[in-house]
């Protein structure tokens, strides 16, 4: 039903059925070869606990990524995790930047504390005048999914106060890049990690492992140690902390260099395919996805799944609605089918009107 379309908890997924070619999920094809052989060699060891040395060694991977120390490292059971553990935290006031990912909000009502949604207008940049003085909670998406919008580093920062954290959802940092010099991660702060920030990332995106469920967290020791106060022993499988530690290593950080930028040419193309079919882009993209807005995304949502694509709607994201739909990138040729699809569904609709031509 189209009302589905508007519940808080609605995610991509609901709209990759078989069959359909997805571009609903932002999640990569994969996962590569050096991950798969990795997992396999593993398999043996499962009837095992999963060990310390496991966990030191992708905590030890992903410090010298980022240039950390360990004590800044927290391994996730998948990005969503990370939320999860904020709710320890026992914030007074969240605050959370909209139009972005729906599970903090979700996570966080129950723990009965005030939650503002701060909603900034088009073309949804960051405004610090805008986030309530008293939110010691701060959550927001870097790129910001689904826009697709990429804030600075120091918009991010000019949120900083004193007694508030700042949690930067970074799902998709890894595969955005500076128009203009190429850098990778342009805007990333887990590197820098500055004073009151909290840094969440996750590899199942880039590396096609959302079935693993594996991501990290970057803070401030003391922080850590209030989000792990009673958590669980072995909050990571054993093949989950092995892909995760494929992901982040030297392998996985080349293989994430090499997919930037082939995104970035396949973004390129669709953006193209899309400016050429009159369709309307609502901001210019920095992730591996691309918000458009057409009259009737609904219909038009249903009407490119009887031909065979599967597109997000957006009717469920603060701020923005049905008219609004989320393409992921995916490759030229998969992108071409789908424009001319959408094309010719607008041509049909014309051609349906009272009086049309």
């Amino acid at each position: 039903m189209a009302s589905d379309f508007f519940e808080p908890g609605r995610h991509g997924d609901a709209d990759a059925e078989n069959g359909v070619t997805d571009f609903a999920v932002n999640v990569q094809p994969g996962p590569p070869e050096f991950v798969r052989a990795a997992l396999a060699a593993r398999l043996g060891d499962l009837a095992a606990y999963p060990t310390p040395a496991d966990t030191e060694r992708a905590v030890s991977l992903i410090a010298d990524r980022h240039r950390r120390r360990p004590a800044e490292v927290l391994l996730l059971d998948g990005a969503a995790e990370g939320f999860e553990l904020l709710a320890r935290l026992a914030p007074a006031h969240i605050a959370l930047i909209e139009p972005s990912f729906t599970e903090p909000e979700r996570v966080l009502r129950a723990t009965g504390a005030r939650i503002s949604r701060v909603v900034g207008e088009w073309p949804w940049r960051l405004d610090t005048a805008q986030v309530p003085d008293d939110a010691d909670l701060v959550i927001l998406g870097n790129p910001t999914n689904p826009t697709s919008v990429l804030h600075t580093r120091e918009q991010i920062v000019a949120l900083c106060r004193p007694g508030r954290l700042v949690v930067v959802d970074e799902a998709f940092a890894d595969l955005t890049r500076d128009a203009g010099t190429g850098e990778r991660e342009p805007q990333s702060l887990a590197d820098a990690l500055p004073a009151g920030v909290v840094v969440i990332r996750s590899v199942t995106k880039t590396f096609g492992l959302a079935g693993l469920r594996v991501g990290y967290l970057l803070a401030a020791p003391e922080v850590i140690a209030r989000l792990v106060a009673g958590r669980r022993h072995w909050p990571l499988g054993t093949l989950a902390l092995t892909g995760l530690a494929e992901c982040v290593g030297p392998r996985g950080d080349r293989y994430a260099d090499r997919l930037a930028g082939r995104i970035a040419a396949d973004r390129d193309h669709l953006l193209a395919l899309l400016t050429a079919a009159g369709i309307e882009l609502c901001v210019e993209p920095a992730a591996p996805y691309v918000l458009i807005r057409v009259d009737d995304g609904l219909g038009m949502k249903a009407a490119l799944r009887e031909r065979g694509f599967g597109v997000r709607s957006c009717a469920n994201f603060t701020g923005l609605g049905p008219d609004h739909l989320r393409i992921a990138v995916r490759s030229a040729e998969d992108s071409s089918a789908l424009v001319a699809a959408m094309a010719q569904i607008a041509a049909d609709r014309l051609l349906t009107v009272p009086g049309g031509l």
